[in-house]
């Protein structure tokens, strides 16, 4: 029988990015606007895989990127593994999200490649934002949608998802 996994708030992970290399990504928060998924922060710098490096060291570091995903899945696939937990998650007050209505398409339909119909949100938040057009810091806001593990690991080995969604420009 396969053993549970539990993930808290502040657990770190490592995940191997090629045969000598390996990034590390933080469980910052559940965001209950998006089914109560776990929001990561990814940091951008990589380690060799021998390296052994000081965990308060690597969440200092600089943030790549902040996805949903359900950590839980990516350790059972074995596409990463929880290595230790660290309190400190920084505010995540000012991590910001995307997200539209204009993603997918059915049968003989073009897909939307530029939406002008956005809404954006903070973790937690209790209201979505319409805000049209992406503009300003809004830009920066990250795709919201649930990311499934494969995604995760595509984004952190390449900085791109790899799944069809409309652009804001």
């Amino acid at each position: 029988m396969a053993k549970r996994v539990h993930t808290k708030i502040g657990d770190v992970f490592s995940v191997k990015i090629d045969e000598g290399n390996r990034k590390y990504f933080q469980l910052i928060a559940y965001d209950l606007t998006q089914l109560n998924s776990d929001v990561i922060r990814v940091f951008k710098k990589k380690y060799h895989v021998d390296e052994n490096p000081d965990l308060s060291k690597v969440i200092k570091g600089e943030v790549d990127f902040h996805a949903h995903c359900v950590t839980k899945f990516g350790i059972k696939l074995d596409l990463w593994e929880k290595i230790g937990n660290s309190p400190n998650i920084d505010s995540i007050s000012n991590v910001l999200f995307r997200d539209t209505n204009d993603y997918g398409s059915g049968p003989n339909e073009e897909p939307v490649k530029i939406s002008h119909n956005w809404f954006i949100w903070h973790i937690n938040d209790e209201t979505f934002t319409r805000v049209g057009k992406l503009q300003g810091e809004n830009r920066k806001a990250e795709v919201g949608v649930i990311m499934p593990p494969f995604a995760i690991i595509e984004r952190i080995k390449t900085g791109k998802f790899n799944f069809v969604y409309p652009n804001f420009e």
